[in-house]
């Protein structure tokens, strides 16, 4: 008899890696669940069990160590002037921890050295952080000011943990916010 195979073993990890190679080449917007199945090999209510949504099958596949959506939330948390500080904490919190840290680092290579990962992350995080800040902002420049403090970030990345810039990447976490924080809230609401 012909159909979809059921779940096995790694059932979930293969649906990961259509979904990963899905979201590399036809981008967040075109990829869907059901052609996620179909590459995998399931059915589509199989991936359904596994995940919620696109979402949450896109974060799985970035293999992010922090869901995007509930970040975007927390950051909305609190008066715009401080949006800096909020973005700028979150942000190393996340970096700060080894875990954290492995899968950020492998994003960023991967973001720098592949157009399709890069695409991947560009469409999936604006899909679930830029845009809902930007949305805050209420400004016409929202989404510009929204950019400029993710490249404020990628460099801080880039310097502190990846090229270990001293002294910035012997900072303690304190001395990051307080320095990066005012820049970042200069791009959001100056």
């Amino acid at each position: 008899m012909a159909g979809r195979r059921p779940g096995g073993p790694d059932t979930r990890g293969e649906i990961v890696a259509a979904a990963r190679e899905s979201f590399a080449s036809k981008g967040f917007d075109r990829t869907s669940i059901r052609g996620v199945a179909r590459d995998a090999g399931v059915d589509a209510a199989l991936v359904h069990h596994y995940f919620d949504g696109k979402e949450d099958l896109f974060i799985a596949a970035l293999e992010l160590p922090i869901d995007p959506r509930v970040i975007a939330t927390e950051l909305m948390r609190g008066p715009l002037d401080e949006l800096g500080a909020r973005i700028v904490t979150t942000f190393l919190s996340v970096w700060e921890t080894d875990a954290g840290q492995a899968r950020m680092k492998a994003m960023l290579r991967g973001a720098v050295t592949s157009e399709e990962v890069a695409k991947m992350v560009r469409e999936g995080i604006t899909r679930m952080i830029f845009t809902p800040v930007a949305a805050v902002l209420g400004t016409p420049d929202a989404t510009q000011r929204v950019a400029l403090v993710a490249s404020q970030l990628m460099g801080l990345a880039l310097a502190r943990y990846v090229i270990e810039l001293e002294p910035l990447a012997s900072a303690t976490p304190d001395e990051v916010i307080t320095r990066i924080a005012p820049t970042l809230q200069g791009y959001l609401t100056r």
